[in-house]
């Protein structure tokens, strides 16, 4: 044995060895490349697929079950908060006995006030003797009113009688969170500090108070109007002594003519009374409870993943945000592409608009000059009926009744169009008029045709719809031109998706679970989620309508044939190729 072997180690490399198993890779090893990762099987586009579904259902049941929790600790703290916001109320009240009969809620009043603001005294009342049956309830604005009412007016004369001053009779149901308030106001050196005179202000209470002591906070209770207060307050100090001599000295004090009521508090800072007796639990809204559910069921994944792998949750949650970012800067980037195509579609409109403009200027030229031209023709015509009057009459017609053919001008007239009537031997001078028209229709007609033969002339959509079309060849030579002035018909990206939901089963993840389906026929860029109500009423039918857009046309073909026809949750799923006009121009009611 050598020294390296004594000590624990090898003392030389070990060399030679022949691999004749699998490596199996445990702790501490390397989590990528190397040839443990060429060893795994690549998984095929099915089993990804059961992966997904597998990770999707994990996630479900992880947030089922982090909303159940978190619904029961919501419920559990929302009952715990009503409870001790009724025992605070039951603390506030006071029951005060042996009432002399000729006493009024005016006489209590004026006797318990000095110990706090009183929301309500309650007398009870006989109907016969239309009298009180010698007890009322007094409810203060704080427990520590209560507590000073009830230890200093027990037993005091009024009205010829001595009143007793206790607790009502249902306080022992709320006495253990009685008990577990007046604990956690023990944590505070606080005093209560009643019969302020409404003159004086925080800081003439803090400059009396403090001579006992370092004062951490001086508050008076404000009211409605800025700058008054309801005559009571609470200082806090920052020990048990500098509080305990507080009391003993200034307890009934008289300070600007009104005596001090000073004890400590029996509430902690934070707990005040709001009428509990009449509050309700309020419920976490749906959304905010599945958000928060779902976002703490993510958490949770993250960190046994990191567990697992023995890495940093962080890391993991760091490389998911990286990744959900690039996946937003490409859909930024294509819909800037989108935008910068239609600002160019649209400038490119704009140009063939303006050059339209200029084809009309010069046609409103032409027909200018034509006008002046037939003006001439007119007065040529004019001055040869002034002629044709001053040469002799026309012979008569013959006997046998035919028409005579009238005498041709010197001029040479000008040729007629095979089809005009003046070419047929019978023409009839009264059919001049007609013939005339029929000419100037077909030289329009021609004009038209020549016009959208022109690949350089544009026109407007507006002109080419008041265009006069006659016959197939014209119809189609304009189809063709509106194919053109648009860059031909683009072909579309969209696929429309009718019957596959109904208008209750539209809910947060539908979106993600149609991009999930189609992200198999190609790339998804946008999928929208139309709900069109047939009518005005209010039990009017919903149709839900799912577009989806593709990064190229393959995969909308795919999409519409592999989906239509398909059933979807006992639906009958129709997919239709979307116009790709109509959906950029957000136009869904087709």
């Amino acid at each position: 044995m050598g020294e390296g072997a004594e000590s624990g180690f090898l003392a030389e490399p070990i060399s030679g060895l022949v691999e004749d198993g699998t490596v199996i890779l445990g702790p501490g090893g390397k989590r990528e490349g190397g040839r443990v990762a060429s060893l795994l099987p690549k998984l095929s586009s099915s089993d990804q697929s059961l992966i997904q579904r597998a990770k999707k259902y994990a996630m479900e049941q992880s947030i089922k079950i982090v909303l159940m929790k978190q619904t029961l600790a919501h419920q559990q703290q929302q009952a715990k908060t009503l409870q001790r916001q009724q025992a605070i109320v039951l603390m506030c009240r006071i029951y005060v006995g042996s009432i002399n009969f000729e006493v009024r809620e005016e006489t209590l009043k004026t006797a318990f006030s000095p110990f706090g603001p009183i929301k309500a005294i309650s007398m009870s009342w006989d109907p016969l003797t239309q009298k009180h049956k010698g007890f009322a309830f007094v409810d203060f604005e704080t427990p520590e009113a209560a507590q000073l009412a009830l230890e200093q007016m027990n037993g005091t004369f009024i009205s010829g009688r001595n009143i007793k001053v206790g607790r009502p009779s249902n306080m022992p149901q709320a006495q253990s969170i009685i008990e577990e308030i007046e604990r956690e106001s023990q944590d505070y050196f606080r005093i209560y500090v009643g019969g302020i005179h409404k003159d004086l202000a925080t800081e003439d209470i803090r400059s009396v108070f403090e001579a006992f002591g370092p004062i951490t906070s001086c508050e008076l209770a404000p009211t409605v109007v800025d700058g008054r207060h309801k005559g009571y307050g609470f200082i806090q100090y920052e020990n048990l002594q500098s509080c305990l001599d507080a009391i003993n000295s200034m307890n009934q004090f008289d300070l600007g003519g009104q005596f001090l009521r000073v004890g400590r508090a029996i509430t902690p800072p934070e707990l005040k009374n709001t009428g509990g007796m009449d509050a309700k639990p309020s419920a976490i809204p749906t959304a905010s409870a599945v958000a928060a559910a779902a976002v703490t069921a993510k958490i949770q994944a993250l960190d046994a993943v990191a567990e697992n792998l023995g890495v940093d949750a962080r890391e993991i949650s760091h490389e998911e945000r990286r990744k959900k970012e690039q996946r937003e800067r490409e859909r930024e980037r294509d819909r800037r592409d989108r935008e910068r195509d239609r600002d160019r579609d649209r400038r490119r409109d704009r140009d063939r608009d303006r050059g339209s403009r200029g084809d009309r200027d010069r046609d409103r030229d032409r027909d200018k000059d034509r006008d002046g031209d037939n003006d001439k023709d007119k007065d040529r015509d004019s001055k040869s009926r002034e002629s044709k009057e001053s040469s002799p009459p026309p012979l008569p017609p013959p006997p046998d009744g035919t028409t005579a053919i009238p005498v041709p001008p010197t001029s040479m007239p000008l040729p007629l169009p095979p089809n005009h009537p003046g070419n047929n031997a019978k023409f009839n001078p009264l059919d001049k008029n007609e013939a005339t028209q029929a000419a100037i229709e077909q030289a329009q007609q021609i004009e038209l045709q020549k016009k959208l033969m022109e690949d350089t002339e544009a026109t407007t959509l507006s002109q080419q719809e008041n265009m006069q079309i006659k016959g197939q060849s014209a119809r189609h030579l304009v189809m063709q031109k509106l194919m053109g002035a648009h860059g031909g018909l683009r072909e579309s990206k969209v696929v429309c998706l009718r019957n596959m939901v109904s208008f209750d089963e539209v809910d947060e993840n539908l979106q993600d679970e149609i991009e999930e389906e189609c992200c198999k026929f190609g790339e998804v860029d946008n999928v929208i989620i139309y709900q069109e109500r047939q009518s005005e009423e209010d039990d009017a039918e919903i149709i839900v309508k799912i577009f989806v857009e593709f990064a190229s046309p393959n995969g909308a073909k795919k999409a519409q044939e592999s989906l239509n026809g398909r059933y979807f949750g006992g639906r009958h799923v129709r997919a239709d190729i979307y116009d790709q006009v109509m959906y950029e121009e957000q136009d869904f009611s087709h």
